[in-house]
């Protein structure tokens, strides 16, 4: 496999036809140049030409090749850390605006599936498991939480033969039903806005890395072949970034997680989830799986720490399975794939400016679906002129990881251990 071609997933192999577009060999001007074609690149450039900006996107592989094309689907509102969180650690007054904006990217998502009819296999539904009483409780404080901020419709289950209805195994003993969650093909996500935003009159090349933005006004962005004159700069890049600005490379982490993707399972799919909701529990490593249009178990899980490619997916990510579906032991796993997110040491987003018109956000901290769309509308709110909102999150500190750029990851996964531990304790 080609370095920039789309991983061998589950969701490569069922991708809708969509065009191999050329990489920038000319010198082109722009109002806004984003660098990268995932979901925050994506989102920032529909909402920047609906608003009338020209728009050019450069992308160093293919759109949706990061973790926007691999991840596991799953639409779940809120940040990698809650707002209870977010407001003990930074004040109600930070806490407040990030909260009015918690459950808006799933709106975006499905306000740009619908508007530009994109085929994604969109589903709603959504749940929380828990694995143990211990667990569970963190379920009455979420369902407790997101009340108080306005989001009705969570249902608390905690008997087994309700649970069982819902997600057919023993291992969970309380469930949170979310109707707002759901579910959907996210590299056919991203294909599908890619073509929206071409649609308004945006441009995406691909194949074209970016290797040198020179400050200014307007800025200019340089790839091999090319370069784009513009007002202004978005980096969309999250955990492949690269060397590109060693400024925000050096207060983030890379992390691999891991995904497969059954045969299909026909009418055993339906038992194995009679609800057809998408999944994930409570661990601080989580699992998450849901089913695909065609009936097939897609399951991840997983970190590793660095970013490193593990040897066989397949074989790490089956145990977890079969521990919460034993009747899939026989069953066989047609596909096994890995990619990158990006880890802050807060697990808040980071998001800000290198100068006065080179704007950035990364750091999704395994979160990222639905913050990518929300602040890609925030970005094209800043950009516009009103960063109030862009301010919300710009204000949050972005820490460095102990040890420097040498020990982070060292130091990263002996504290993870002590939350594996918990997990397993069922705490």
């Amino acid at each position: 496999m080609a370095d920039t071609d789309h991983a061998p997933s589950y969701y490569a192999h069922s991708a809708n036809a969509s065009p191999e577009r050329p990489a920038l060999n000319e010198s082109l001007e722009a109002d806004v140049c984003i660098v990268g074609a995932g979901y925050t690149g994506l989102s920032a450039g529909i909402a920047l030409a609906e608003a009338g900006m020209s728009v050019v996107v450069l992308e160093r592989a293919r759109v949706g090749w990061g973790a926007s094309g691999r991840n596991g689907g799953q639409i779940v509102h809120s940040f990698s850390r809650d707002i209870d969180v977010i407001e003990r650690s930074y004040g109600q007054a930070v806490a407040e605006p990030l909260a009015r904006m918690m459950f808006e990217g799933a709106q975006v998502i499905r306000e740009r599936v619908t508007k530009y009819k994109i085929d994604c296999d969109l589903k709603d539904g959504g749940i929380f498991a828990a694995i143990s009483p211990g667990k569970a409780k963190g379920l009455v404080e979420q369902k407790e939480l997101w009340e108080r901020w306005g989001h009705p419709g969570l249902t608390l289950i905690d008997s087994p033969d309700e649970v069982r209805q819902w997600v057919n195994t023993d291992r969970y003993s309380a469930l949170l039903i979310d109707p707002t969650g759901g579910h959907f093909h996210p590299l056919n996500l991203a294909l599908g806005e890619a073509a929206a935003l071409e649609h308004l009159g945006g441009r995406i090349f691909e194949h074209c890395e970016v290797v040198k933005i020179e400050r200014g006004e307007p800025a200019v962005v340089r790839t091999a072949q090319g370069q784009v004159k513009a007002r202004y700069v978005i980096l969309a890049c999250n955990a492949y970034i690269g060397g590109l600005e060693p400024a925000l490379a050096s207060k983030s982490m890379p992390c691999g997680t891991q995904m497969i993707a059954t045969e299909p399972l026909g009418a055993l799919a339906d038992e194995l989830i009679p609800s057809d909701h998408c999944v994930e529990d409570n661990n601080f490593l989580l699992d998450y799986f849901r089913l695909s249009a065609d009936k097939r178990l897609i399951y991840g899980g997983g970190v590793v720490y660095g970013a490193r490619d593990p040897k066989e997916v397949k074989s790490l990510i089956r145990p977890q399975m079969v521990k919460t579906f034993p009747q899939l032991r026989n069953v066989d796993i047609e596909f096994g794939w890995t990619g990158n997110f990006l880890l802050t040491l807060s697990r808040m987003p980071q998001v800000g400016t290198l100068s006065s018109n080179i704007y950035y956000s990364q750091g999704c901290s395994g979160h990222g679906i639905t913050f990518t769309h929300l602040i890609g509308r925030v970005l094209a709110e800043a950009l516009k002129g009103d960063a109030t909102r862009f301010g919300a999150f710009a204000c949050l500190p972005h820490h460095p990881f102990p040890g420097g750029r040498a020990l982070r990851v060292p130091f990263t996964a002996i504290g993870a251990l002590w939350y594996q531990m918990r997990d397993q304790l069922g705490v």
